[in-house]
């Protein structure tokens, strides 16, 4: 599985979000600002190639389709991450979060409260 670009990490986005989409479909849910159609149809396709997406052909038109779940693709760039800028450490993520006050203390004590509950 290939990293994405942050381009093609956004219209994955979208199409996880829709489930099944035409390139119209897509370019109407861009918050940003909206490429050109052909740019985002070549997008489209290169998301294909990686094999992100499959589609289903309407003689000219294509309906595309994830066929990488958006979990799948979380779970894997996550670990890389975590990997990568926290020395494989949850301790360090959780500390960075908490140093940038992105996460409270009640947040903590929520999942220190799962933890227990799954052991």
């Amino acid at each position: 599985m290939q990293k994405l670009t942050n381009k093609e990490e956004e219209i994955m986005q979208i199409i996880w979000k829709l489930e099944k989409a035409f390139v119209k479909d897509v370019m109407a849910e861009i918050q940003t600002k909206k490429p050109h159609y052909n740019t985002l149809s070549t997008i489209v396709r290169n998301l294909e190639e990686k094999g992100y997406v499959g589609h289903q052909a309407y003689g000219n038109t294509h309906q595309y389709f994830p066929v990488v779940t958006k979990e799948a693709y979380r779970k894997k760039y996550m670990a890389s991450a975590i990997q990568h800028y926290f020395n494989d450490s949850y301790k360090n993520v959780i500390s960075f979060f908490a140093k940038e006050e992105k996460i409270s203390v009640d947040d903590l004590k929520e999942i220190i409260n799962l933890i227990e509950k799954e052991q």
